[in-house]
């Protein structure tokens, strides 16, 4: 017996998302620690800003745990805490991997910023909270965009549907 095929259409092909939120976030220099295993990079985020279908707050004390490569791969464990506009707390951590091209590094020393279409910045984030009002976020798959510049960086977040 022939077995029917895995997939048919094919989720490559159209995989819909919808627009949740974008996230503004500064951060301070980053805190270098060479490792065994590589070059850790933290990050300690500054207050931010969610807009969208969330819109709110990202508090102090956050940040982005990097760990950079030899294959110039960076690798991201990002946490923060959200306070909506409506006060609800929202628990957000996304691994990611950015890969920025070649002069990437060096445009942003210079101020400049790495779009989302000229370099690989991306995450899959989760959200956790026990407030019905947001408890939809808890059930669902999220993928990020995300542009770089020197000290910030935005994220545009999609729920897969």
């Amino acid at each position: 017996m022939t077995a029917p095929p895995l997939f048919d259409p094919s989720p490559e092909i159209n995989l819909p998302v919808e627009h949740v939120c974008d996230m503004y976030v500064d951060l301070y220099d980053p805190l270098p620690i060479e490792t065994p295993t590589g070059l850790r990079m933290t990050y300690i985020a500054k207050p931010g800003k969610v807009t969208g279908k969330i819109s709110g707050e990202i508090l102090n004390g956050g940040g982005d745990w990097v760990v950079v490569g030899t294959d110039g791969v960076s690798r991201l464990d990002i946490r923060q805490t959200i306070r909506t506009d409506d006060g609800v707390l929202i628990h957000f951590s996304a691994p990611g991997v950015v890969r920025l091209p070649a002069d990437g590094h060096e445009r942003i020393a210079r101020g400049e910023r790495v779009p989302h279409n000229e370099g690989y910045i991306r995450l899959t984030p989760r959200f956790e909270t026990s407030d019905e009002r947001y408890s939809w976020l808890n059930g669902h798959v999220f993928v990020a965009v995300g542009e770089l510049s020197r000290g910030h960086i935005d994220w545009r977040i999609y729920r897969v549907v």
